[in-house]
């Protein structure tokens, strides 16, 4: 996919409403996970990532600040974020507990 078509979301934008179910890409260009919740709005928001299972059975959240994602909208309108984390780094990273 080229992400270099599509328009970044403004802070304004960052919040659960066209956050959550978005796809992660990770440096590779693979989906990694997807955001399950999200806590707060604007450029402080931390979302929960689900790294790995299927179709959401057997992942692990994992709480990232928002400011450590690129998102941005595709040519279909769907919301979508890219980061240099691999989903080993991720599944990495402590698990997030509500």
């Amino acid at each position: 996919m080229d992400h270099s078509t599509h328009t970044r979301l403004v802070d304004s934008e960052l919040t659960p409403e066209y956050l959550e179910g978005a796809t992660i890409y990770g440096p590779e260009d693979e989906s990694i996970g997807s955001i399950s919740h999200v806590h707060g709005t604007g450029a402080d928001t931390i979302v929960v990532i689900d790294v790995g299972g299927f179709l959401g059975v057997g992942a692990k959240p994992v709480a990232v600040r928002v400011a450590d994602l690129d998102f941005m909208r595709d040519e279909n309108g769907e919301i979508h974020a890219v980061t240099s984390w691999t989903k080993d780094q991720l599944k990495a990273m402590p698990e997030h507990q509500d």
